[in-house]
């Protein structure tokens, strides 16, 4: 596993970002892709029909994340995300689809340039970190 890359920007990404309204607004909007999208379908299976708890869980999850307050961390403790998620044949085809809703709902905040870049690869080292399937 390669490390997760450096931070290149001058602030927090979620500085960057715009802080926590737009990292809600980031969540709901990978969450809505992942409900509505049929090429998500494996990975929304993997959620409760309510997806209000795996909202709040993952808006905790990234303001943490992304520099922000460690909301997850105060609430639940450690994030342990592998350990989470062991419980899901996550493969390559879940961990693309799981990248193009986290894309798509980018594209919905118009994230661009450096920040983008960088979390596009944030992204993807703990998406495919996830992965416990060939």
């Amino acid at each position: 596993m390669q490390p997760a890359p450096e931070n290149p920007l001058d602030q927090t990404p979620f500085e960057a970002l715009g802080g926590e309204d737009r990292v809600r607004a980031l969540t709901d909007a990978f969450y809505d892709r992942m409900d509505q999208d049929p090429a998500a379908g494996p990975i929304r299976k993997m959620h409760p029909e309510d997806l209000t708890e795996s909202r709040q869980k993952l808006f905790e999850f990234l303001c943490g994340w992304l520099g922000g307050p460690q909301l997850y961390v105060q609430k639940h403790g450690h994030p342990r995300l592998r350990m989470r998620h062991m419980p899901f044949a996550i493969g390559e085809s879940e961990r693309d689809q799981w990248l193009g809703c986290m894309a798509f709902a980018m594209d919905q905040l118009e994230v661009q340039g450096e920040l983008r870049s960088f979390l596009d690869a944030r992204f993807a080292h703990v998406a495919d970190f996830m992965r416990n399937q060939g």
